[in-house]
């Protein structure tokens, strides 16, 4: 074994515990206020104008509990790859979500990390959102292909 690819074999894993944490963080702090509110987490997804009223409402139901879920996998490092791979998922989902509001010219807040729904034409920010959201599907793309990580649950039970 070369010295690189020991150096990159005991640096790896710090570098996949960073993302996953991160990661877990984002996924927490968008999920948890949306449960204690889900009448504005229902309004956020509405403001999209992307689903029928009640299929808005279910997401905006259900999308707060699988946020959630999937931080507290992340950050106790539970079935990481397939945790990181959900994470690019809905993150891709996301990304196409806020491109078709901006797209279509909706003025809303994407809802990611406050309540979301409409706002003045020149308050919007798609492209940061955009933006952000492209750095988290790096990470989780990242983490997906290297989720071995220090401290985790699946280091615990499959070494």
């Amino acid at each position: 074994m070369t010295d690189r690819a020991r150096l990159e074999g005991t640096r790896m894993p710090w570098v996949s515990l960073v993302l996953r944490l991160a990661l877990a963080a984002v996924f927490l702090f968008a999920g948890v206020p949306k449960l204690t509110n889900f009448p504005a987490s229902r309004r956020s997804v509405r403001a999209y104008e992307l689903f029928s009223y009640d299929v808005s409402n279910l997401i905006g139901t259900l999308l707060p509990m699988v946020e959630v879920a999937l931080g507290v996998l992340l950050l106790v490092g539970l079935f990481t790859r397939f945790s990181a791979l959900l994470a690019a998922l809905l993150l891709v989902v996301f990304i196409a979500g806020i491109a078709s509001a901006w797209a279509r010219g909706l003025s809303i807040d994407c809802g990611c990390f406050s309540e979301g729904g409409a706002v003045s034409e020149n308050a919007t920010k798609y492209p940061l959102e955009i933006a952000r959201d492209l750095v988290f599907l790096v990470m989780a793309g990242a983490l997906s292909l290297r989720p071995r990580s220090r401290f985790s649950v699946d280091q615990a039970l499959w070494g």
